[in-house]
């Protein structure tokens, strides 16, 4: 058990470490090819994670991925085109795909392989988007700490008090974790906006990052949720073993990428 926490404390540590590393790169390019990176590995993972129901179209769910890598090249006034041409651009080529093999694709192949292009891909484009957002790098740290935030307090009160179970979904998940998670990632982002306000000579609203908070708190918890739906229709644990004690890289982002369309939509108003 020792040795397991190990694990997991080291290969979190290196997590952070990479995220820390990453948003220090200067260059809003580079930073969208290393996302588009991580979303490759991470539609690896769920296209082998269905793979157990059906057979999924690999190859549009990798290129998917490219999105993320382009869409910081992209002028700022055509972003929203972009997004409303990629579904119906997508939807076009899986239906050719169906159609290209006598249906030997099936529209289940197809429908799991578009879940995977939203899920993954276009929930991973939000975060370049942020990151190319006036402080950029700042404001992703609002979707770490909405993330990573509620699950370490979620995890920390509710292996101690849990005792009413949310969903039979994720059954170690208790109703007094969600809240103390929400709480708890509430109280960090608000030192954290304390930390901007006081010192980089920002105006943050605390209201309005405190709603801000616990709205992106508990929509990354329902991307939780999302995830281990995902895993327990296929019937497995995490998406792969790539993180010791964490599972794989999806494993990893599942609430971050969730966060990341919302938290963009907020972070308009700011």
């Amino acid at each position: 058990m020792m040795k397991m926490d190990s694990k997991r404390i080291a290969s979190g540590f290196i997590v952070a470490l990479a995220v820390v590393v990453m948003l220090l790169v200067p260059n809003k390019y580079i930073i969208g090819i290393l996302l588009g990176l991580i979303a490759l590995v991470s539609m690896d993972e769920y296209l082998k994670a269905i793979s157990k129901v059906c057979k999924p179209i690999k190859w549009v769910g990798y290129c998917s991925c490219a999105l993320i890598a382009i869409i910081n090249f992209v002028p700022h006034q055509y972003l929203a085109q972009v997004f409303i041409y990629s579904v119906p651009i997508f939807l076009l080529v899986l239906f050719a795909q169906v159609i290209a093999t006598d249906m030997k694709t099936t529209f289940k192949d197809m429908a799991y392989t578009f879940l995977g292009i939203c899920y993954v891909s276009i929930f991973t484009t939000f975060l370049a988007l942020v990151n190319g957002m006036e402080n950029g790098k700042l404001l992703i740290g609002y979707i770490l700490i909405a993330s990573w935030g509620t699950d370490i307090f979620a995890y920390c009160v509710g292996s101690k008090i849990g005792k009413h179970k949310f969903s039979k979904v994720s059954p170690k998940k208790s109703i007094e974790g969600c809240i103390a998670g929400t709480v708890g990632s509430v109280v960090l982002m608000l030192i954290y906006t304390w930390i901007l306000n006081t010192y980089f000579s920002f105006n943050y609203s605390y209201i309005f990052i405190g709603i801000t908070g616990i709205v992106l708190s508990l929509i990354g918890q329902i991307g939780d949720f999302a995830a281990s739906t995902i895993k327990r229709y296929v019937d497995i644990k995490d998406y792969s073993n790539l993180l010791p004690g964490h599972g794989g890289m999806l494993d990893r982002i599942d609430s971050v990428i969730f966060i990341a369309p919302f938290a963009y939509m907020l972070f308009t108003i700011i």
